[in-house]
């Protein structure tokens, strides 16, 4: 049951992302801050900006390896009976795709 990513290489990514969603958070809620938006127009720019989408991206992808391996840990460490493990881990892994399929068709809805 431990392939892939395990031990080091999977605390290096939890560690890793963890750091990006923060920074991350610490900008979006400094630049609401110091310069709120306040028109759905103003909104959308600041949304569009070629760099505060790669930033939105990357957020997504960070926050969907950070849920990877809390989840796949937990499940791993607590499913009961052991054989369903690879079934809950084939659940999860779908539903963090469709998550991740949805992140991306929002971030290209964002109107340039």
């Amino acid at each position: 049951m431990k392939r892939g990513l395990t031990g080091l290489p999977a605390w290096l990514v939890q560690r890793a992302s963890a750091v990006y969603l923060l920074l991350f958070l610490i900008f979006v809620l400094a630049s609401f801050a110091l310069a709120p938006p306040h028109s759905r127009n103003e909104w959308l720019q600041w949304l569009a900006h070629p760099a505060m989408r790669l930033a939105l991206a990357v957020f997504f992808a960070a926050l969907l390896a950070h849920m990877w391996v809390g989840l796949r840990d937990v499940l791993l460490d607590y499913a009961q009976p052991v054989r369903i493990r690879p079934y809950l881990l084939a659940a999860l892994a779908a539903a963090l795709c469709g998550l991740g399929v949805w992140a991306v068709l929002i971030l290209l809805r964002i109107p340039t």
